[in-house]
């Protein structure tokens, strides 16, 4: 078989590399699927877990709400429960994930074709398709958010169609609720632009013609990440695939509609969706956060599924950020904006880019890293670069220097407290779109954009905590003594923020060195006598040269 000739993973591979890593639980007790299995797994971002010390899930003893068995095992998180499982599956570090995708986008590589693949081992079609614990109800198919979803929802999916004059596949990530063993509803995002699928429905719609669409369940890593990702509209997302693997991906061609599917897939779900024809679909938990409530979308009749004998159904964890797709989207989207604020718009003092993600998910709230001295005109062509990059994203735009942590609350209330003024440093934009939220029941989609210079103007004092050399040896001493466990917060220790002088360095050697005495000795010699100026005048404005060797 042809399909063995390739070097990536596919999930299955992906999964022992994560067992190795430390980094997979296997769970083999009964866990039911409908009301268990994603709560449990939730329990990693809510319960106070640092992002390093999740991991992904395997359920390998599946039941559903009636005790129904299944033979297959579900994966859960095991894409990006965090950034090292992410790195994981693109086989670099977590600080080379930016780079590789730079270099797959500038450098794609077309699919090889083949003619027999793992994902064909078994063909369900015709009767296999219809009745209970057939077709799409054999799959172990988790609700994703119990007490509020309405159905079992293909989260984790990569849904392939292809443009009907152009014949230019795209493959995005959309959520498909289950309404019966042959027949689910897939939401095609209509985002600003429309994603690709849904451009492609709009054309079939204006042919009246049935659509043909794949649905991936279990793709090889590289496949699976260029879902959530936002390519432009009309790169082929296997080919950038291709270019994160540094190899052509298998495709085959699929049993029953004319689409190119990933040959080391686990499982695919081959159908028509009519364009005339909508079905309500939802409620469903939604990845900005709030549950979408039930809206019309696009019924897909199932004509074929296929699998690997030995499938595995993968399900992503999403709603309330932090989740598993808000790690996905974090680690892809954070280096995009950083290439088309530094590369297309050539603004050189930018060191960062960070999307916030707990409870914002992502799209509302982003921090622009910049480098102290950055010029005041350079900070705004920045902020109004991200604030424009992507029309559902950047309503709140703010810029920090490097010394504040954008994953903290106190942090950038800090920078906002002491380096903003709101008079000069803010500035609010009308007519934006709403972008990917809970909808508004007025029906008013505009937004407004909120821009935020709180980057320092000009030197400050340094941060009122003790230097960097002193923390480290407490924390030494801290350990020694036996005290609770400590996680250091960002600033744990003071550092100069400008204004500062070399004898104030050398002051405060001598008063941890227990050697006050000198000092008070040298200020001594500094008094001053029959000067007309008030007290908390500056030493800077009464003596020139005070510097003590």
């Amino acid at each position: 078989m042809v399909a063995s000739l390739h070097k990536y993973r596919d999930l299955q591979d992906h999964l022992k590399a994560l067992d190795d890593a430390g980094l997979l639980w296997t769970i083999d007790e009964p866990v039911d699927k409908d009301s268990e299995m994603h709560p449990l797994v939730r329990w990693q971002f809510r319960g106070g877990l640092a992002e390093s010390d999740r991991k992904a899930f395997l359920f390998t003893n599946v039941v559903n709400g009636n005790g129904r068995k299944y033979d297959i095992p579900v994966a859960v998180g095991a894409l990006a429960v965090n950034q090292e499982v992410y790195g994981v599956g693109m086989g670099v570090q977590i600080d080379e994930i930016a780079e590789k995708w730079h270099r797959a986008i500038n450098n794609p590589i077309p699919p090889r074709i083949i003619n027999a693949a793992p994902c064909q081992e078994i063909v369900w079609e015709a009767d296999d398709l219809i009745g209970e614990g057939k077709g799409l109800d054999a799959l172990p198919i988790p609700v994703s958010t119990p007490g509020f979803d309405s159905a079992p929802t293909l989260s984790a999916t990569n849904c392939i169609t292809k443009d009907p004059e152009t014949g230019v596949h795209n493959m995005g990530t959309y959520r498909c609720g289950l309404k019966a063993s042959d027949r689910l509803v897939i939401r095609m995002a209509t985002r600003v632009g429309g994603a690709g699928g849904y451009l492609h429905w709009k054309e079939y719609k204006k042919l009246g013609e049935k659509m043909p669409c794949a649905i991936v369940l279990g793709c090889p890593p590289y496949v699976a990440f260029t879902g959530p990702q936002k390519l432009p509209i009309g790169m082929d997302e296997v080919d950038v695939a291709g270019g994160l693997a540094g190899e052509p991906i298998n495709m085959v061609n699929a049993k029953s509609v004319s689409l190119l599917v990933p040959a080391e897939a686990e499982v695919i779900i081959e159908g028509l969706i009519d364009p005339e024809v909508l079905e309500p679909e939802g409620p469903f938990g939604e990845s900005h956060g709030h549950v979408a409530l039930e809206e019309f979308n696009m019924p897909l009749h199932v004509t074929t599924i296929t699998r690997k004998k030995n499938a595995v159904i993968p399900s992503y964890i999403s709603q309330v950020a932090p989740s598993e797709s808000s790690v996905i989207k974090r680690t892809a989207y954070e280096p995009l904006f950083f290439n088309h604020l530094q590369k297309e718009l050539g603004i050189k003092g930018i060191k960062r880019v960070a999307l916030h993600e707990p409870l914002t998910g992502l799209l509302r709230v982003i921090f622009i890293i910049v480098e102290n001295g950055m010029a005041r005109t350079e900070v705004w062509r920045a902020l109004n670069g991200a604030a424009a990059y992507k029309g559902d994203m950047g309503k709140i735009t703010i810029a920090v220097n490097e010394d504040i942590d954008p994953d903290s609350a106190d942090s950038i209330l800090w920078a906002l407290a002491y380096r903003h003024n709101p008079s000069e440093d803010l500035v609010v934009l009308p007519h934006r779109n709403q972008g990917h939220g809970p909808k508004r029941g007025h029906g008013q989609e505009e937004d407004g954009t909120l821009l935020i210079d709180a980057t320092m103007k000009e030197d400050m004092p340094p941060l009122a905590l003790p230097e960097k050399e002193y923390m480290e040896k407490a924390k030494e001493l801290w350990k020694r003594l036996g005290l609770p466990s400590i996680r250091p917060e960002v600033p744990w220790h003071g550092y100069s923020l400008g204004d500062w002088h070399l004898q104030w360095t050398k002051d405060a050697k001598r008063a941890a060195e227990g050697d006050y005495l000198k000092n008070g000795k040298i200020s001594h010699k500094r008094q001053q006598r029959g000067r007309d100026f008030p007290p908390e005048t500056s030493v800077r404005d009464i003596e020139e040269g005070w510097d003590e060797d």
